[in-house]
């Protein structure tokens, strides 16, 4: 009976070694950015059968069984896949998952999975962990359905500059006002500044009626301008092109020139649109008594741009801005799922990789079939529980040496046993 009680106290030994092993790697990474805690699991070892229990029976009561247990052994290694604190970090590389996922990575022909955001561009522009691993995802508007590959955000990464084909017009035309004119920037085909000059001038004996003349470098858009009619309360109610037939605004008006775009520019369209949104709505042109604001409100040109800034969005999205006041989705980064994701197997350095427990992983974009949405410049933080570790680790400590104790006293037994033989 000694005997067993040795080896009961040395397995608990064992175990305890091993929860004050896990609690103190729990702790070394507490700062660690995306560490998940580990956790240990005992269980106890199979037993010693002392008495077989039995059924009663004439005269005579059931009795239990009776056994005596043979020690603890660890029964399994747990990783705690809750959420960490999120920081911002301002940094437009890192990302921080909001709820479930893994990123998913590569090395090589590998892939690996990992809650750590800490990620950033290499020599090439590839979005890459700080171990080196390749950070996956969708490049540029690729459909998300297909498979991920590395996504490069080069620092010279330029778009090329668009003509303009519309221009939005919107503000107020002062009611009874004199002719005025106001300026706007267009571009051509090869991104050149174009010059626009719009003159507004009020009818001499009609009222609530203005004629408007676009021209470039003194070369008029139409032959003799566009007559806009306005209605009592203010709002577009009719226009006419070239003195021609007049249209009635029912909604949204798109007013094309008339006349051949100038010379000294790179065309490749054949007029220009301008567009008058529908009335009371935002931006619509107006006439009332107040000052003067009517101008191109927008346009769909730009001139060439040069990558400015970027960033990633909830949906894992990733958006550049140009020098152009453009914008530009480059990517969309990956999330995986796993139906159990304690099952994956740890392999340090912040990653994981499937097993049979885990089942496979479920990739997609942020947010979508249960997956978490990403923070953009903001990592998780560590999700060890400090106050919770220590306190386990001074009940580790405790058991360790309640356990030492049983081997002691059992020493002190097998001396008596001998002694006494």
């Amino acid at each position: 009976m000694p005997l067993t009680s040795l080896a009961a106290a040395d397995s608990g030994i064992s175990t305890m070694q091993t929860e004050i092993d896990t609690i103190g790697n729990n702790v070394a990474n507490a700062d660690t950015d995306g560490y998940q805690q580990a956790d240990v699991q005992f269980s106890d070892i199979l037993t010693q059968q002392l008495a077989p229990g039995s059924g009663s029976s004439a005269g005579l009561a059931s009795t239990d069984p009776s056994a005596i247990g043979a020690g603890a052994q660890v029964a399994a290694m747990q990783t705690n896949f809750t959420q960490g604190a999120i920081v911002q970090t301002g940094v437009p590389t890192d990302a921080a998952i909001q709820g479930s996922g893994f990123f998913v990575v590569s090395q090589g022909a590998n892939t690996y999975y990992t809650r750590d955001g800490d990620f950033n561009l290499d020599v090439n522009g590839t979005l890459a962990a700080s171990n080196g691993a390749v950070v996956q995802g969708w490049a540029g508007t690729t459909a998300t359905t297909g498979p991920t590959g590395p996504l490069t955000i080069p620092s010279s990464m330029t778009i090329a500059p668009k003509e303009t084909a519309n221009l939005t017009m919107g503000g107020n035309i002062p009611s009874g006002g004199n002719a005025f004119t106001t300026t706007a920037t267009m571009f051509d085909a090869q991104g050149n500044d174009v010059p626009l000059t719009l003159t507004y001038t009020p009818a001499t004996s009609t009222p609530n009626v203005w004629t408007m003349q676009a021209s470039v470098n003194g070369s008029n858009l139409f032959s003799s301008g566009v007559t806009l009619t306005f209605d009592s309360t203010g709002q577009l109610e009719s226009y006419a092109v070239d003195g021609g037939a007049s249209q009635k605004v029912t909604g949204a008006a798109s007013i094309a020139s008339s006349q051949a775009l100038p010379t000294g520019f790179n065309w490749s369209e054949k007029a220009i649109n301008f567009v008058f949104p529908a009335s009371t709505t935002n931006n619509s042109v107006s006439q009332y008594t107040t000052a003067q604001t009517v101008g191109v409100a927008s346009q769909d040109g730009y001139t060439e741009g040069s990558l400015q800034s970027w960033s990633i969005g909830q949906s894992g999205v990733i958006s550049g801005t140009f020098t152009n006041g453009q914008s530009q989705q480059l990517g969309t980064l990956a999330l995986a799922n796993f139906s159990n994701p304690g099952g994956l197997e740890n392999l340090g350095n912040l990653q994981y990789q499937t097993t049979a427990a885990s089942g496979a992983p479920e990739t997609g974009t942020p947010g979508s079939a249960g997956r978490g949405t990403l923070l953009g410049g903001a990592l998780e933080q560590s999700n060890v529980d400090l106050a919770n570790q220590l306190t386990s680790l001074i009940e580790a400590q405790t058991d360790y040496e309640a356990d030492t104790k049983v081997v002691s006293s059992t020493e002190t037994a097998l001396q008596a046993l001998v002694t006494n033989a």
